[in-house]
């Protein structure tokens, strides 16, 4: 399927968003970022430098929309006990 405008518009209507006063998000996930310092000679091949994001063959694009997000914070519960003392 080849998306366009058009079919993201009617994706979002279809959801109920409003894509004009909704806060829409695009987000890429599939993807890995190297936290490891390298030393001055690593080896290229197999070790990526710190910070380097890299995509997956399978990464995907996610779109939130964060005007509908429906985080509460946990509340405290008095009736709740603990098993360990």
């Amino acid at each position: 399927m080849k998306w366009t405008q058009e079919s993201l518009a009617e994706a979002t209507a279809e959801l109920g968003w409003d894509i004009c006063n909704d806060d829409l998000v695009v987000e890429i996930g599939g993807t890995a970022v190297s936290g490891i310092h390298q030393g001055e000679e690593y080896n290229e091949k197999w070790a990526t430098p710190y910070g380097v994001r890299k995509y997956n063959k399978d990464a995907f694009i996610v779109i939130k929309n964060r005007s509908r997000s429906p985080f509460e914070p946990s509340k405290y519960n008095p009736d709740l006990k603990a098993h360990h003392a």
